[in-house]
Parts: C-alpha cells; structure tokens; sequence
C-alpha cells in the first residue's frame, strides 16, 4: 500500500523520530502526529486502517466515521489516519463524494475524528490552530455571524445516537462543522460550502472499524485528502 505522509496542521512534510526527538515533527509546527494517506481506495485498504485502529490501541481510538447507508450516487473516496508508525492511532478521515444536494456539480465531504490538539480537522477546514475549540466557542455565543454560506446547524445521528454539530468559521469554499462523539472532536467538512446542507438531512455515522458494509463504494481519491485543502 503506498501511502503519503504530512503535517496533520499545515500539510508540510515531516521528519521522523530520531536520537534527538522520540516523536515526529513539524519544521512549522513543532511535534505532531503526522497525517498518512494511502494513494488509493478499496476494501483492502480500508481493511488495513482497521487493523492499524484495533490492533495497537489500549485505551481509546478514533472512530473511522463513514455515512452508513451511503446519500444516493455517493462513493467512499479515501482514508486516512494520524500518529507514528509505532503508537496509537489519534485521529482518522474519511472523505466521500457524489451529487451536490442542491445540484450544480460534484460535492465532497470529509469526516475527521481527532483528540484535541491533533489539529487535522482545522486543517481541511481552513483555519489556524490545534482543534475547534475557539471557533465552536464563538459559533455558539453568536451563531448567525461571519461565514457567507452559512446553513443551519446539523443535527446528525451518530453510531445511533442524536449528535449536535455547530457551523464554525472556515474558508468560503466549504463548510465546515463541528462537535462531539465518544470523547473525540468530530469534524465534517463540504466542498462546495453549499454541500453542507446534505448534513440537514437523514445522515448516519457508522464506525467502520466495528464493522465494514460489503456493499460499501468505492470512487477516484479525494483531491482533499491528497493535498488540496
């Protein structure tokens, strides 16, 4: 599986443990957990990430949240996951795509499940620092300030349960969303910034290291994921 490597904040390269620092490192950003993303998409793989979750984790791990069952035309389009080779997981993506809900072309989504400070959902959202607690702060003191596009609060279900996600400040190309699930940050981020208004409908989060769907999608790699956003 040939996988590419970057800064989980700024997408930088980074440079591995050595005799000096016991972590991975950012030359801008300082020690991070550094961003691996497998070249392509397929069940293999998939089943690869989920290995990697559940085979060196003691204590919590990240979900891989995926839409399960899939909106009408969407593919599952890439994965992805953040920390050394040899430690726990502590954040993962997964990005889909498919017909925008309001028409007018292609849309994308990306759904990130990080612990604080990893600071990869910041990233696809197009704003500085190490997780969205400012944003989410002022999101929910003023909720009708500031993003050109803003949509209406979502209200997904995830693994089953009603979980609240709150638009926060982002570049004007995307949306981007967020809140809380098992302990973690979770992200949700649209391309265009009008695709947001899928997560205004009936979606469901399922964790796909508990259980992958045969039936599952699979499209072209996300441009996001692969250094676009």
């Amino acid at each position: 599986m040939s996988v590419t490597t970057s800064c989980p904040r700024c997408g930088g390269a980074v440079r591995p443990p050595d005799l000096m620092n016991s972590g991975s490192r950012c030359p801008r950003c300082g020690p991070v957990a550094p961003l691996h993303v497998p070249e392509h998409i397929n069940a293999e793989i998939v089943t690869s990430v989920v290995d990697r979750l559940t085979g060196v984790a003691e204590g919590p791990r990240p979900p891989l949240w995926c839409p399960w069952p899939l909106p009408p035309g969407w593919t599952m389009t890439g994965v992805a996951w953040a920390g050394d080779e040899n430690s726990e997981v502590r954040a993962t993506a997964v990005a889909c795509a498919g017909p925008a809900p309001l028409g007018g072309g292609p849309a994308d989504l990306v759904f990130v499940a990080e612990e604080p400070g990893v600071g990869l959902g910041n990233r696809f959202a197009g704003v500085p620092g190490p997780d969205p607690g400012p944003e989410l702060a002022e999101a929910l003191a003023e909720p009708g300030r500031g993003h050109p596009e803003r949509v209406a609060h979502a209200k997904i279900r995830v693994a089953g349960h009603p979980t609240p996600l709150w638009l926060v400040n982002s570049s004007t190309d995307r949306s981007a969303y967020a809140g809380e699930a098992r302990g973690m940050w979770l992200h949700a981020i649209a391309w265009p910034a009008s695709a947001g208004h899928l997560l205004a409908e009936e979606v469901v989060l399922h964790d796909l290291a508990e259980w992958t769907p045969p039936e599952l999608v699979y499209g072209a790699p996300s441009p996001y994921l692969h250094g676009q956003a």
